[in-house]
């Protein structure tokens, strides 16, 4: 799916502003047809926003069920003509939306876009009323997976991910005005041959005009480099400047739809060009090893839970910068566009995580204990759960296969994977990941419950992925002996002879907590804590990188674990650092 954008035969207008909002808990606005008229009891609200942390109303910050947006909007009248669509960059979990009185699209999944074509019930120059019930409940069969139990209190929502379940409009809403006969898709590949770099793409057109496709090639300046004709074929780039970490150089590919010479439709595709591979223990960029430093994230900020915020955007990867981070995971689920594309201008290299986390029931919310329930089974997660599994994967790699800062997809975050279940569940999936795409790793994140020798999953994945949190969750306090265990276990994986990323190790922390014997939660246990992990890491050559769990501090559900949400971030929530961000800057800043 394309994302919208302005050239010479496309425009598109935000409908991001102040929303009406309604929560509704029964499901009864269905019923009621809300859609048909200005809503009722209704309450402004920003969009992109999460709505759980905007009211005051306690209620809102832990509804369960639907919340009912509403907005009108007018079509500009310069529209005639042409194909008008709705998009939603993000609805989480998932949305009905209706355009006046009529429905016009549902989608599954709460981190990826959807679109859907309204020409025949718009007219260019009048107002629409949009309405989408946005539903936040998770089920075993959907990534997330959770329950919702009935309680003498209510409804409440139950989830085995251990960060707050934010929901509604995250991201920005758009009406779209393209040529009905149009640019649908592309895709973009690229490969080094020698100085030269080549560009591969494929165009998939639609519409009713006979068309050739032709398409231009230019630089960072403009100037044209290549050009070429026809929906699929090669561009090439003599000595090419290569997209590299730390230099995100792009190119702007321009595919132009011709019809006798006159120009039907235009559109844009940044190109970095760049290999990834994995070369025995060795992760490559351009052919050139590399070593991973940054973090886990989360789209987490006050106020506005994961709403996506370009003022956040922007100083998150200062402070990235300044630390001497070269790369983060999407934890743990797709990240707004405007992410992948400043990753892209800002050579950031990027781990894309589907949404799937919590698919482990030995996990208590990252705190080990039980849930009570068997992970895959046929009343839990099972073959329909994969399915829904399967087409995150399918939207993920269909919306970021063209960023040149991916460079290696995590289909799942912590799931079970020591048992034959897990092992029949993933191996499909492993097997479609890999058939959407062929020019970048897959992997997986195994957590400590599957540690090397027991762990079924680890052998289908190129990278081996580890969250670990030695002296932490286990040997507290003890970091001599958490670095013995840490270390033994790291060489075991070593010797399956691929790369290893540590995806996550981290302490929580209290800003300004401090102590004179490294106690638990002060600022210099963490920075005690990081230095042990940093002498392991160093130990084995197969370890490829590091990424702290966590960036900043963020919300969680409540409970005696987490003090107001999780606190290991090397920054906290609004973005001051800790005593480790300046202990990781000296180290990270000191790598070649």
């Amino acid at each position: 799916m394309l994302r919208p954008q302005d050239t010479n035969t496309r425009e598109r207008k935000s409908l991001n502003g102040l929303w009406e909002l309604r929560l509704d808990g029964t499901g009864a606005g269905h019923d009621a047809r809300w859609f048909a008229a200005p809503l009722e009891e209704s309450v402004a609200m920003p969009v992109p926003a999460s709505y759980n942390d905007i009211l005051t109303d306690p209620a809102a910050r832990t509804h369960v069920g639907d919340a009912w947006y509403q907005t009108t909007a007018r079509v500009p009248r310069g529209w005639a003509g042409q194909r008008i669509s709705l998009r939603f960059d993000s609805a989480t979990h998932r949305a009905v939306v209706w355009v006046g009185d009529t429905e016009v699209a549902r989608h599954e999944g709460g981190y990826t876009p959807f679109e859907v074509d309204i020409t025949e019930l718009v007219t260019p120059g009048e107002e629409i009323r949009v309405t989408a019930a946005v539903n936040n409940e998770l089920t075993f069969q959907t990534i997330p997976p959770g329950i919702v139990e009935d309680t003498p209190q209510g409804r409440r929502q139950r989830y085995f991910h251990d960060f707050f379940n934010y929901a509604g409009l995250h991201r920005s809403v758009w009406l779209t005005a393209t040529p009905r006969t149009r640019v649908e898709d592309v895709t973009v590949v690229t490969t080094i041959d020698g100085t030269t770099g080549v560009v591969g793409y494929d165009v998939v057109t639609d519409g009713p005009e006979d068309v050739t496709v032709v398409t231009v090639l230019r630089d960072a300046d403009g100037v044209e480099v290549a050009r070429a004709a026809g929906a699929s074929s090669e561009l090439h780039v003599a000595d090419a400047h290569l997209w590299a970490p730390g230099d995100g150089y792009l190119y702007e590919l321009e595919i132009r739809l011709e019809n006798g010479g006159e120009l039907v439709d235009s559109y844009l595709q940044t190109v970095g060009i760049r290999t990834v591979e994995v070369v025995g223990t060795e992760f490559r960029i351009n052919g050139e090893p590399f070593y991973f430093t940054g973090f886990g994230k989360h789209e987490d900020s006050p106020v506005r839970g994961k709403g996506h915020d370009d003022a956040f955007l922007v100083h998150d990867f200062a402070l990235m910068e300044w630390i001497g981070a070269n790369s983060f995971r999407t934890s743990h689920y797709p990240y707004a566009d405007e992410v992948y594309d400043y990753a892209d201008r800002q050579g950031i290299v990027v781990i894309d995580e589907v949404a799937a986390v919590g698919q482990n029931m030995g996990l208590g919310g990252g705190i080990f204990g039980t849930q009570g329930y068997t992970t895959f089974s046929p009343e839990t997660i099972n073959d329909k759960s994969r399915e829904v599994h399967a087409q995150a994967i399918r939207e993920l790699f269909a919306r970021d296969k063209n960023h040149p800062s991916v460079v290696l997809w995590s289909i799942a975050n912590e799931p079970e994977s020591d048992t034959d279940a897990a092992r029949a569940y993933f191996e499909p999936l492993f097997e479609l990941a890999r058939s959407l795409d062929s020019t970048r790793p897959i992997g997986f994140v195994n957590v400590m419950l599957a540690p090397h020798g027991k762990c079924q999953v680890s052998e289908l994945a190129d990278v081996i992925m580890l969250n670990r949190y030695y002296g932490w969750y286990v040997n507290t306090g003890d970091l001599a002996a958490a670095e013995e265990a840490w270390t033994a276990e790291l060489e075991q994986w070593a010797g399956d002879g691929k790369p290893i990323i540590i995806t996550e190790y981290g302490a929580d922390t209290m800003a300004g907590l401090h102590s004179l014997h490294q106690t638990p939660w002060s600022e210099e246990y963490q920075v005690a804590y990081l230095e042990m992990n940093h002498r392991v890491f160093d130990k084995v050559p197969a370890v490829v990188g590091e990424h702290v769990w966590n960036f900043a501090d963020f919300q969680t559900s409540d409970g005696v674990f987490r003090a107001d949400g999780n606190k290991k971030g090397a920054f906290t929530r609004d973005r001051r650092p800790k005593a480790a961000a300046h202990a990781l800057r000296s180290r990270w800043t000191a790598r070649p």
